[in-house]
């Protein structure tokens, strides 16, 4: 495999924000991501600036690790978010332990099942556990059952929490996670 996986740095901001686009246009986008390829597209620069900042390499709060292809094009991501014991998470959920919080998973169709996920998952995990994370988790949308089986495969289990993040009801998130030692 010929890709590098690695954190970004701030000054890559345009790259994150094409990757962003590229992700939002995924069939199964509607089910994997909390925006839309129009919300993101409207977005100013300093609102990119600012997210490629906070999560690039040596912060502290976040990390977003990019697959890099041969040619340089970036062709898969995913972030992790810290969640401090004793705060609420980005949706106003209670944090009981200092966990790490998987979101915003992307690879390119040319490149799923060769590897490359499982890959930006290890890095990804690597980076919180060096956090201190107790744990980390992800949600998945209860119909997404290619991210289920992908997570499953990873060494992440159900938790048995559902949370419901959107308006529709019938619409549910399911909590899956993996402590240390585990993946």
């Amino acid at each position: 495999m010929s890709y590098q996986v690695r954190s970004i740095r701030a000054d890559e901001w345009p790259a994150a924000r094409r990757l962003r686009l590229t992700s939002l246009q995924d069939p199964v986008a509607h089910l994997a991501f909390l925006e839309t390829y129009e919300q993101a597209r409207a977005r100013p620069d300093a609102f990119w600036q600012e997210r490629a900042a906070g999560a690039a390499e040596g912060a502290t709060g976040a990390q977003q690790i990019i697959a890099e292809g041969p040619d340089g094009e970036w062709v898969g991501t995913l972030t992790v978010l810290i969640e401090e014991a004793g705060s609420t998470d980005w949706a106003g959920f209670p944090v009981e332990r200092k966990q790490g919080h998987v979101v915003g998973v992307f690879v390119e169709a040319a490149c799923r099942g060769i590897g490359l996920t499982e890959v930006l998952f290890s890095a990804g995990l690597d980076w919180a556990w060096a956090q201190g994370a107790e744990r980390v988790r992800l949600l998945v949308h209860e119909e997404n059952t290619r991210a289920q089986a992908f997570y499953r495969k990873t060494g992440f289990v159900p938790s048995g929490v559902i949370v419901q993040l959107s308006a529709a009801p019938d619409e549910k998130e399911l909590e899956f996670v993996i402590e240390p030692g585990t993946d």
